[in-house]
């Protein structure tokens, strides 16, 4: 197995790239293709005497798409920016899949140019998961496909109910449309039309879910356009960060606050294991024909690590070749 990774996407490229992927071939195995400007690559890896005993290769790519950067427009003047070189790689079957910190348009439109889309699937999702009161939920699309339409949404519910069964092994995942009130008028056109095409078809459609009812676990898949669902995740995270610190502070404040802290460190770190965002790694684009995990732009090292293993560990179990299949499937329905 090889896993192609961005080593110029992200906030801290090529650092935080080079440094998380070579972790997760350590304690994972898997081959690792670094894609970008090579000289770049070589001054990081200088760090890490052990990367040739790894397997690890530098497949140069001279351009980058910067964050600010018009996604469409960089990678037709950028054709050998290092996303591009990354997903040719998946594309050519030289990769098993693609990581990748850079800009998320850039990854979306280099998938969805190269790889391609599933048959009855006319826009990608990403797919991240989101911690809930019992465990997590899937939230798509998260930034992918901004601008949406009804059917977009359908097909989302189709992806994400798929997704949870063939690859996180639910059994009748219940999906929910994100919404600002559970009954079935509320909300705009947008998610009124989406309610009812979603009502037609093979999913348990729970209706609409409010955000604070996918957090409380209401639902297993929770389906909302790109814009929204991204404003909910970065909502999230921010709400987190803020618990966190507040947390730290009142830890800090006393003497017996600390004691107790020291008491019960091994609950705070499941606490926080169970909110960070880097234990999840990535979230895999869904709806095109290849496995790529787009993760945060300022992903700490951790969370490049986590998402190579994720990446691999989708390729290893087999369920993201059982989801391609269904969905194979279910899109000959819908187109």
């Amino acid at each position: 197995m090889r896993i192609a990774v961005d080593a110029m996407g992200g906030d801290f490229a090529p650092r935080r790239p080079v440094d998380g992927a070579l972790a997760a071939a350590r304690h994972l195995g898997v081959g690792i293709d670094l894609v970008g400007r090579e000289s770049a690559i070589r001054d990081e890896l200088i760090r890490h005497p052990d990367a040739d005993r790894l397997g690890v290769r530098i497949v140069d790519a001279p351009d980058v798409v910067a964050m600010d950067d018009s996604a469409a427009q960089a990678l037709r003047r950028k054709p050998r920016s290092s996303i591009m070189v990354a997903t040719d790689r998946l594309a050519s079957g030289d990769a098993n899949a693609v990581v990748s910190a850079g800009h998320t348009g850039g990854s979306v439109v280099a998938a969805h140019t190269l790889l391609g889309m599933l048959d009855g699937i006319d826009r990608p999702a990403l797919a991240p998961m989101v911690p809930t009161g019992d465990g997590s939920a899937v939230l798509l699309d998260a930034g992918a496909t901004v601008e949406c339409r009804p059917q977009h949404l359908a097909q989302f519910a189709l992806l994400g109910a798929s997704y949870a069964r063939s690859v996180l092994g639910l059994a009748s995942p219940r999906v929910g449309l994100l919404s600002i009130g559970e009954e079935p008028t509320k909300g705009n056109d947008l998610t009124r039309e989406a309610f009812r095409l979603i009502q037609q078809l093979p999913v348990a459609f729970v209706g609409n879910v409010e955000p604070r009812g996918v957090f409380q676990g209401a639902v297993d898949v929770a389906v909302a356009d790109g814009f929204t669902g991204n404003l909910v995740l970065k909502m999230s995270e921010g709400v987190v960060e803020m618990v966190e610190e507040l947390l730290k502070r009142e830890l800090e404040s006393t003497f017996s606050s600390q004691m107790g802290y020291l008491l019960s460190q091994r609950a705070f770190r499941r606490f926080r294991r169970r909110i960070d965002y880097s234990e999840y790694g990535g979230a895999p684009l869904l709806g095109v024909r290849g496995l790529m995990v787009v993760a945060h732009g300022r992903s700490s090292v951790k969370a490049l690590r986590n998402a190579v293993a994720q990446a691999a560990r989708l390729v290893q179990q087999g369920g993201w070749q059982r989801w391609q299949q269904e969905i194979a499937l279910s899109g000959k329905e819908l187109s």
